[in-house]
């Protein structure tokens, strides 16, 4: 009977921890970084570069700015980033925003996957937009908790909602119920 017992609760937690981590595991850090040469901010998920490559490269003020998914699921659109080799600019768009053979007419490239972000809002999720700066076509993809008036105050316009993300804190493990 004791052998049952244990067997049962060693199963049963087993089963509740490793959906725990695979859940934890799921999610991905989405950073800001700047880059001074060209004067504008790329997004980039953690993992797609390492950050020794990116310093190299000139990249400063590392900022975590919301949490993704690496996984595609129910509720989730997937998220590329491309570059302009020619301006220097860098865009993350969701899929079906705009088609492959617009973004190459205007000069994109090197598209690649970034990560999958949410498609409606839900508890502990953070709306997430994207502004140009007309003036250098740079773009700017910024959660709706920063204050944009310093990039109104910048210059950036042409506010456009993206997806939503998912804020988190070390101090909030409500998150990781998600």
């Amino acid at each position: 009977m004791k052998r049952t017992i244990i067997l049962i609760s060693t199963v049963l937690a087993t089963v509740l921890f490793g959906t725990k981590s695979f859940a934890q595991e799921d999610l991905v850090r989405v950073f800001r970084w700047y880059i001074p040469e060209d004067n504008q901010y790329v997004n980039e998920a953690e993992g797609e570069f390492q950050d020794g490559q990116l310093i190299n490269w000139g990249w400063t003020d590392k900022t975590l700015m919301f949490f993704a998914y690496r996984n595609p699921g129910p509720g989730r659109v997937a998220v590329y980033g491309w570059e302009n080799p020619v301006t220097r600019t860098h865009i993350s768009v969701c899929e079906d925003e705009f088609s492959d053979d617009e973004m190459l007419k205007t000069g994109y490239t090197h598209k690649h996957l970034q990560f999958y972000a949410l498609t409606r809002r839900g508890p502990n999720t953070v709306c997430v937009y994207r502004w140009l700066l007309p003036k250098h076509h740079a773009w700017i993809t910024i959660p709706e908790d920063t204050d944009t008036d310093v990039y109104i105050k910048k210059g950036y316009r042409h506010k456009t909602y993206q997806y939503y993300g998912i804020p988190r804190n070390v101090d909030a493990p409500i998150y990781d119920q998600l």
